[in-house]
């Protein structure tokens, strides 16, 4: 039997971050993963490139049945301080779009930066290690095959349910359950929208194309590009509604730039010979140009020929084109897991259990699930770095 001052279960970004952080504070700490190597989500993130932060991130780019509860983490640890590391690494680094960080290389460099940083704290990192079992009485004791640890701070880093085919559990869940800590039901989130017919069978023959709009649902919207796909939609606009998405119509904005009857009526009168879909063209991709002039059986016909009531009709979908999803593609397509631990069981600060000393919850176990665009690394750096601070 081996005691350590902190354990933490999952090697990932919070993990690491939590596990290097408690090193530093002169802690003796394990970080113990069931798969072979570390950080798997790390590697295949932003393309291979790693999406490590956002510049832009503030409270309001987080969803949670709590918005409030990760100030405090997101105040203490920043995206500058992440960027300090990076920078201290000598990993060089671009910003993309919205603010987004990239890895100029591969998302190898930061791992390898986690890493060093474990090992210069002398962190203990073990992999291929499955806790079998949990108990506590003055502290905790873990199981494993073979082995036996004790701590009086333990730390669940294992993530959510997204991504199975890289190992993604609900052993977080099944922890909290043990120890009476409430669930939010986890959901996929940052996942592409599925539709039945007749409208599957349109967005099949649309796959591929992809266009800027704004995609709303309830009082939230997002202004990206779109994709239709094979089994619906997807691309940057879809993922972040679809985080916020459960039931119901989306409604999308398909010329952003545009008032769509000024500009149908405007054509109407100075270019009456060309045909709709020529005109359509001209502000959305030719196919979904074809596909609404198809609609309307005007496939040749010239815009002169049409009534403006129904050039306004077509101006009003195409400004607010409302869809009701059947489902998502599941976790298996999610990037990330909405839901999870309950926030009102876990101190804002330390991300410590309230009823249960010693017990943490970091990352994306926890109910806080950042917008695409590096905002769910900067969530696990944030409560990695505060948990790291306490255990």
């Amino acid at each position: 039997m081996t005691h350590y001052d902190a354990i933490i279960i999952g090697a990932g970004a919070a993990g690491l971050m939590c596990a290097l952080r408690a090193g530093q504070r002169g802690r003796s700490v394990l970080l113990l993963d069931h798969a072979n190597y570390p950080g798997a989500k790390i590697l295949i993130s932003g393309g291979g490139r790693c999406n490590f932060t956002n510049v832009n991130t503030t409270p309001a780019n987080f969803h949670s049945q709590n918005p409030h509860f990760c100030k405090s983490a997101l105040s203490r640890f920043t995206p500058a301080d992440f960027i300090e590391m990076v920078q201290n690494a000598g990993i060089d680094y671009h910003e993309k779009t919205l603010g987004q960080l990239f890895c100029d290389g591969s998302a190898q460099a930061i791992l390898d930066m986690l890493l060093s940083e474990c090992a210069a704290a002398n962190v203990t990192v073990q992999c291929a290690t499955k806790v079998t079992e949990i108990t506590k009485e003055d502290h905790f004791t873990l199981h494993s095959t073979g082995s036996t640890y004790t701590t009086h701070s333990l730390v669940i880093a294992t993530g959510g349910l997204s991504i199975p085919k890289l190992g993604a559990t609900n052993f977080a869940y099944e922890t909290a359950k043990k120890f009476d800590l409430r669930i939010v039901p986890p959901r996929p989130g940052l996942v592409p929208l599925t539709f039945a017919e007749p409208l599957a069978s349109m967005m099949r023959d649309l796959a591929g194309v992809s266009t800027e709009c704004i995609a709303s649902h309830q009082k939230t919207k997002f202004r990206e590009a779109m994709l239709f796909t094979h089994r619906g939609l997807s691309g940057p606009a879809i993922l972040q509604i679809s985080s916020v998405w459960q039931s119901g119509e989306i409604a999308l904005n398909l010329a952003p730039d545009h008032n769509t009857t000024d500009f149908l009526l405007t054509a109407k009168k100075q270019k009456p010979k060309q045909e709709l879909r020529t005109i359509l063209s001209e502000i959305l991709p030719q196919r979904l140009s074809q596909m609404f002039a198809q609609e309307l059986d005007a496939q040749s016909t010239k815009i002169a020929d049409l009534p403006d009531v129904t050039l306004k009709t077509l101006a009003q979908k195409l400004a607010t084109w409302r869809l009701t999803p059947d489902g998502t593609e599941g976790f298996a397509k999610a990037e990330v897991t909405c839901g999870g631990i309950d926030t009102r069981d876990l101190s804002s600060r330390t991300m410590q259990a309230n009823a249960v000393p010693g017990l943490f919850f970091i990352g994306e176990a926890v109910d806080v699930t950042g917008w695409l665009g590096g905002y769910n690394f900067q969530w696990a750096w944030a409560s990695g770095w505060c948990a790291g601070e306490e255990i």
